[in-house]
């Protein structure tokens, strides 16, 4: 059985995976392959040179993250320009993995949601979240509203999932994990 981690920004889901992996659990990071990818496949960086220009690698051939982010906020179609490139290769590594579980914070707008037997999505209050992203990012509480309103609600995520994991500082982690892993041994 696949199953994926996902939630909006701020809801600890990478702490959740985090205590899955003390379970044993070893989890495929969508964010982490899709970084390592872009700097490490030849032909992910010719597609992004050919898309973005030039100046998309340096010279040592890292990623010019400046470049690279002011094509992606400069329109939505680019972002999708990009994404087309970068999802089905981070798809196919997955695939390739062997891994069993993924965290992916963009899980139903990647479409990874078809890679999934299951869907854990990790929850917890919006003021809880807008506290976490701004001490963690150094940012203003405006700001963390705003990359919150570029995800898809709470609420639609929790909706479309199979489970859900409360992380609001109060609820215990290690149990609402067990459940869904004994409910999720008994379905397969």
């Amino acid at each position: 059985m696949k199953i994926a981690i996902t939630g909006g920004i701020g809801s600890g889901k990478s702490y959740i995976c985090h205590l899955l992996n003390t379970y044993g659990i070893t989890i495929y990071d969508c964010d982490a392959a899709a970084k390592r990818l872009m700097r490490g496949s030849d032909h992910l960086k010719e597609m992004l040179t050919r898309l973005i220009g030039p100046d998309t690698y340096h010279a040592d051939g890292t990623l010019n993250k400046a470049e690279v982010a002011q094509f992606l906020l400069a329109s939505e179609d680019n972002a999708k320009a990009i994404d087309d490139i970068v999802h089905p290769a981070v798809a196919d590594d997955f695939k390739q993995s062997g891994l069993h579980w993924m965290e992916c914070a963009i899980l139903y707008e990647s479409g990874f949601d078809r890679l999934v037997d299951k869907v854990i999505v990790v929850t917890a209050p919006q003021e809880t979240r807008i506290q976490r992203i701004m001490q963690r990012d150094g940012i203003s509480r405006e700001k963390a509203l705003e990359w919150m309103g570029r995800q898809l609600s709470q609420e639609e995520v929790r909706r479309r999932a199979d489970f859900e994991i409360i992380n609001d500082g109060t609820k215990d982690l290690n149990q609402q994990i067990e459940k869904i892993i004994k409910q999720c041994n008994r379905q397969f």
